[in-house]
């Protein structure tokens, strides 16, 4: 079974991820050198990031394979970012749709596919905040603009959900969610659905 665990910064993901995933984590990607600058180079931005997700997908049936399930903070189709970012004025409709094409062609190809749960943490802004300050162990780059980003992230799961019901939990449970078979992992159709739902 493959779980994502998401949220903005400081919204408690990682934590969680910690406490009930030892030995089943596959990280997020966090900063990588030689990525192209999405507003001189799109097309080469969307590329390099489709195949550090398919790679983090692979990472995460690599480590099911082993153990049965393998914890993924954050989503490794991690296409909400640019939508979520041009929802809020931050990347243009070009980002989007190089973005999308790239995803969707790794979907085609059956490189990368839908997880069997989705655990979404939502978190109030000054909360946030708080522990963003309390935290001193991590710099968090650009965490305004998570925060900002935090209800376009929340309308990308809802339309997760309305395509593929009974995948997406809003809020951390106390416990990892029971195993489960679920098909459509790589179901393009689904994709394609979803995204026609998508609000904007």
């Amino acid at each position: 079974m493959i779980v994502v665990v998401e949220g903005i910064s400081a919204s408690g993901k990682s934590s969680w991820c910690a406490r009930l995933g030892t030995g089943c984590i596959v990280p997020e990607n966090g900063r990588m050198p030689g990525a192209p600058d999405r507003a001189r180079d799109p097309a080469a931005a969307a590329a390099f990031w489709a195949k550090r997700n398919v790679d983090r997908w692979q990472a995460a049936l690599a480590m099911e394979r082993r153990g049965s399930l393998a914890l993924c903070d954050t989503d490794p189709l991690k296409l909400h970012y640019v939508w979520c970012l041009r929802q809020i004025g931050e990347a243009s409709e070009q980002d989007w749709h190089y973005e999308l094409a790239a995803t969707r062609a790794t979907i085609e190809r059956g490189e990368i596919g839908f997880a069997d749960r989705y655990l979404v943490a939502e978190v109030a802004p000054e909360i946030a905040r708080a522990r963003a300050r309390a935290d001193a162990s991590r710099s968090r780059r650009n965490f305004e603009l998570h925060v900002r980003l935090q209800p376009a992230l929340i309308a990308w799961y809802a339309a997760l959900d309305a395509v593929l019901p009974g995948r997406v939990q809003f809020g951390l449970p106390p416990a990892l969610p029971a195993t489960c078979e679920t098909g459509e992992r790589y179901s393009l159709s689904a994709f394609d659905r979803m995204i026609a739902t998508l609000p904007g």
